[in-house]
């Protein structure tokens, strides 16, 4: 019998949260996070447009276990939105489908704003990644096909008019939930003004739970390859992460024994006691020593693992 085959790469966990420059996408991103760090694995926490910027989380390793904790979290985006013209890709990308010689006032913009706020039922851009019969809808739309992309619900917190520069612009910032997309609102409130309108600029600077501080522009990262010795740069980058356990700080947290931890590691439930001990929990997270050690559900006075960590 042939033996397995020994994972490439480092054994590192932990994220990184990258400043993304414009014109780079983000599975390129990823793939460049992931050589520089000579990580056996690494994924990333929600897609940024080739022409957005900003915050990117790549997980490294057992973190990508940790992803869709992520995915589901807050964003904040600061956009801009140029009046006069719809594009078929809601952005600068794409053709002018639609123009206007009309421009709102800022007071038209303010009116229509608390509409966008709350749940809201939105229609994704043709050039997303919904699926539709299988396909992506930008796999369709690249091909000419024009579909029907059914709207969905998602929730706007926050939504504010920072600027308007000139007549043709207006910029904004947006704190909003999973599956929003900024240029479908930009498309909506070109359409509702009467004036079309397009992304023209995006960053993304907040994505639950990391803070906009957290950053690390890749120029920082890239630079880092100048340094010769190997382990002397690899020493660099790793300080650069962020802890596993960080992405899970919404979730209730049991802080256990070695004994405990090596039952978890072992995929058996321990026993959860104390007077301050969850009842109840669909998802929590324990700790040793404060590594992460597995994320599972507490009921009947126990926790039982679902992803145990290495």
């Amino acid at each position: 019998m042939s033996k397995p085959r020994k994972p490439k790469g480092r054994p590192i966990s932990g994220w990184l949260i990258l400043d993304k420059p414009v014109d780079f996408g983000s599975t390129e991103a990823v793939s460049k996070i992931k050589w520089l760090y000579k990580a056996q694995k690494a994924g990333h926490a929600g897609t940024l447009d080739p022409l957005a910027s900003g915050m990117l989380p790549i997980a490294l390793g057992d973190a990508t276990k940790t992803v869709p904790y992520v995915m589901d979290g807050r964003k904040i985006y600061e956009f801009t939105v140029s009046w006069g013209e719809e594009r078929a890709t809601d952005d600068l990308e794409g053709e002018v489908t639609e123009s206007s010689d009309k421009r709102p006032s800022e007071q038209q913009i303010r009116d229509i704003l608390p509409g966008y706020i709350g749940t809201i039922s939105q229609v994704p851009p043709q050039f997303s990644a919904i699926k539709i019969s299988g396909e992506r809808a930008y796999d369709l739309a690249r091909e000419g096909e024009t579909v029907e992309i059914p709207s969905r619900e998602v929730e706007i917190f926050r939504l504010t008019l920072l600027a308007c520069p000139d007549a043709n612009t207006a910029h904004f910032e947006v704190e909003c939930g999973k599956g929003t997309y900024v240029r479908a609102l930009a498309r909506d409130f070109g359409r509702e003004l009467g004036c079309y309108g397009h992304v023209s600029g995006l960053r993304r600077t907040f994505v639950a739970p990391f803070a906009e501080e957290a950053m690390v522009p890749l120029a920082n990262l890239v630079a880092l390859e100048a340094l010769e010795d190997m382990d002397e740069r690899l020493a660099a980058l790793d300080a650069l992460l962020i802890d596993t356990c960080e992405a899970l700080t919404a979730l209730p947290h049991l802080v256990i024994n070695d004994d405990q931890a090596h039952r978890l590691k072992m995929g058996n439930p321990i026993l959860v006691r104390g007077r301050d001990a969850p009842v109840a929990e669909s998802e929590a997270y324990a700790t040793a020593r404060g590594r992460l050690i597995a994320i599972g559900e507490i009921g009947e006075g126990e926790f039982r693992p679902k992803r145990v960590f290495g």
